[in-house]
């Protein structure tokens, strides 16, 4: 009886895989994923706002790893400046132009791996401008605890540095404002990491001292915007997570430092490759959306676009709801910057790609989208030079009155023969019509 029934066992453990293996093809799939395409948004109509290509300092020599770009007044003299994250140098910049449009490049604070990001905020309410910038340690996945958060004191000698976190992950966010409502200055901070990460609020215990609590223990956080999201008066914050699940989260602010997590989106396509989260009034309502880049291929070996790549917006229809809409459709998506590009008095979002097919020579490194006032886009092609477009920012930076763009470029990966650092793209108005 005993033989019997181990030539029972014995003959289902080679039956049963081999009838699956037999059935698999047959089974319908719970869901399918989009294959990829070569035109799946990828190219686009020519704009009808004309743009003027200008590299902005020193020209390119080494493939460019810069992670984020911002237009700000740095000095406070009117004139827009550059400020950038340039990993491959380990060093914060600013780009600044003179009165005759010349522009000259210096290195604010230098010895930082991996910078990520640089927030532009008075920590100390002295009344000058301080940084405090995000490290990952490192651009390559790294589940070590080699993330920083550094603050840069201005002082009439330089920068002072200071070390606000240093135990904790690959850091990829940093934004600032009063979170408790005590008056100071506290932090919102997103733990990328890569098996492990967190949301974290910082809470200013004065003297440049900080203490850290955990909102969220989840890996992959990019962004963490500030925004007073359900118009209650006090600061809430938002979480894009993208690491094991593609999830929108919020940080209802309760008060006295107190938050209610809220799970606002989720998707099961754990290949949508969320890259970033934006704040803005998209529809102009009074109340604060959310935008959402989605294409992150720097997992896949040969990234390729996809039909789910493109831009999500999420519309604050009060209450934490946020109802989704597709905007965009757009290969390898990395980052969004909104601003009135036309000029017509509503809200144009800029996309550019890290992952498009770039063996296609005239797919899109740089979109935006035309707001008809409604809230409906048509998607237009700025250019398809430099490749590899990883950060973004909107503004006036000639000083003529329009919107300009400006864009960073992340050259980790082939082909390296359109590469670009700090690309501007002058805005000179609508193309005249014959």
């Amino acid at each position: 009886m005993r033989k019997l029934a181990a030539l029972v066992w014995a003959g289902m453990a080679v039956i049963i895989p081999a009838a699956t293996f037999l059935a698999l093809p047959r089974i319908p799939p719970l869901r399918t994923l989009p294959e990829p395409a070569a035109a799946i948004g990828s190219r686009f109509s020519h704009t009808p706002i004309t743009f003027k290509r200008r590299e902005i300092g020193p020209p390119v020599r080494l493939h460019p790893i810069i992670t984020n770009v911002q237009i700000v007044d740095f000095d406070d003299d009117g004139r827009a400046d550059i400020l950038a994250c340039d990993a491959r140098r380990q060093c914060v910049i600013l780009s600044q132009q003179s009165t005759a449009g010349v522009w000259s490049e210096r290195i604010l604070a230098e010895d930082l791996p991996a910078p990520a990001h640089a927030t532009l905020v008075d920590l100390d309410q002295d009344g000058d401008r301080d940084l405090v910038v995000s490290l990952l340690g490192d651009l390559l996945p790294n589940d070590g605890v080699i993330g920083q958060l550094i603050w840069l004191e201005q002082t009439a000698d330089g920068f002072k540095r200071h070390v606000l976190l240093n135990d904790v992950r690959r850091v990829a966010d940093c934004q600032a404002g009063d979170l408790d409502g005590d008056g100071d200055i506290d932090l919102a901070v997103a733990v990328f990491g890569y098996a492990r990460g967190q949301v974290l609020w910082l809470e200013n215990m004065g003297d440049g001292r900080f203490l850290d609590h955990e909102l969220l223990s989840a890996a992959g956080t990019i962004h963490v915007p500030l925004a007073d999201y359900d118009d209650d008066g006090d600061l809430d914050i938002a979480a894009i997570v993208s690491q094991d699940d593609e999830e929108l989260w919020a940080f209802e602010n309760l008060g006295k430092g107190e938050f209610r997590a809220r799970r606002l989106w989720y998707t099961i396509n754990f290949n949508l490759g969320s890259a970033g989260l934006i704040r803005d009034d998209l529809d102009g309502d009074g109340d604060t959306d959310l935008i959402l880049p989605v294409g992150d291929n720097l997992e896949v070996a040969h990234s390729f676009p996809q039909a789910f790549h493109g831009c999500l917006w999420f519309e604050n229809a009060s209450d934490w709801n946020f109802t989704p809409h597709r905007i965009a459709d757009f290969g390898g998506t990395y980052a969004a910057a909104v601003g009135d590009i036309d000029a017509d008095g509503d809200r144009d979002v800029v996309l550019v790609s890290m992952f498009n097919n770039w063996d296609e020579r005239r797919n899109a490194s740089v979109v935006w989208l035309e707001n008809d006032g409604v809230q409906q886009f048509r998607t237009w092609q700025v250019d398809t030079q430099p490749t590899h477009r990883v950060t973004v920012a909107v503004g006036d930076i000639d000083g003529d009155g329009r919107s300009d763009i400006l864009t960073g470029g992340l050259h980790l990966v082939g082909p390296f023969d359109r590469l670009g650092r700090l690309t501007a793209w002058f805005n000179t108005g609508r193309t005249p019509t014959e």
